[in-house]
């Protein structure tokens, strides 16, 4: 069945800085979720981790909802359908068959408060440079499978913070027209490579790229990166915040996007494949 376009709308990404405990997180997200739609926002994207940010690597685990039940999944559902919202629900943790591990789990819900569409992140953090020290593939089973979904606003693709490094998960995805990297980015790497990275994949897929990050100091000594980026098709980075909660609007062209590929058809160019 064909879905009919927006050319034009108003998109919002939502920087959070998430709390150990998920009451307050989803009071958070459901304030900004509102101001967001209430500015015109109809596609609202939150931060990885918006749910949780614990002070053990653990409590996520603790904290894992069985897929379609679940106090996060009904709160995701609801706020879509509360505030007339496309919800890209940043990343919440679901049952594998690991019991000591989760699924970090994308999930998009449309303004009716349907799921629409699940992607598992693939690409698991690992960094370690003296006492900082992270390995996500303790505690995260990674998933499997790329995933886009057609929708009024176009084609969107969905990633997870460190798939950005990764570009081959967006160039195999084909012609995607918003990239969506709900992100908590140390305060490490992300100074070093965040925006490079985002802005890369802005340019090599002519698309947009909307990235809702964690932006600030948490209750468990993480400083997370923050600087909330959405940039255009050229790499533009066309509205930022970078600490603190936050609502990150701008409004989207679909003929932008058809703009830029006929001025560089780099897509139609590709040998290698």
């Amino acid at each position: 069945m064909s879905v009919r376009r927006e050319q034009r709308y108003r998109v919002a990404a939502i920087q959070m800085v998430s709390e150990p405990e998920l009451a307050p997180n989803l009071a958070a997200a459901e304030r900004l979720i509102g101001e967001a739609a209430r500015a015109g926002a109809r596609l609202v994207a939150l931060p990885e981790y918006f749910c949780l940010l614990g002070r053990h690597e653990t409590d996520k685990v603790k904290l894992r909802e069985r897929e379609f039940a679940g106090p996060i999944q009904e709160f995701l559902a609801g706020a879509a359908r509360r505030h007339r919202v496309w919800l890209v629900g940043g990343t919440l943790p679901l049952e594998c068959g690991d019991p000591a591990r989760v699924r970090s789990a994308c999930l998009v819900f449309d303004s009716t408060g349907r799921r629409v569409a699940r992607y598992d992140k693939i690409h698991l953090f690992g960094f370690s440079r003296g006492a900082e020290s992270y390995d996500e593939s303790r505690t995260i089973e990674p998933g499997t499978e790329r995933v886009a979904l057609e929708s009024p606003f176009g084609r969107l693709g969905l990633s997870i913070c460190y798939d950005v490094r990764f570009p081959e998960l967006y160039r195999a995805a084909g012609e995607i027209d918003v990239w969506f990297v709900p992100s908590a980015f140390t305060a490490t790497t992300g100074r070093a490579h965040w925006e490079t990275l985002l802005r890369a994949r802005a340019i090599e897929n002519l698309a947009y790229v909307v990235a809702p990050a964690q932006g600030g100091r948490h209750a468990n000594g993480r400083q997370t990166h923050g600087h909330t980026m959405i940039i255009d098709p050229w790499g533009e980075v066309i509205a930022r915040q970078a600490e603190g909660e936050a609502v990150v609007a701008a409004e989207f062209d679909l003929d932008r996007i058809a703009q830029a590929r006929r001025e560089l058809p780099a897509l139609q160019h590709r040998k290698l494949r």
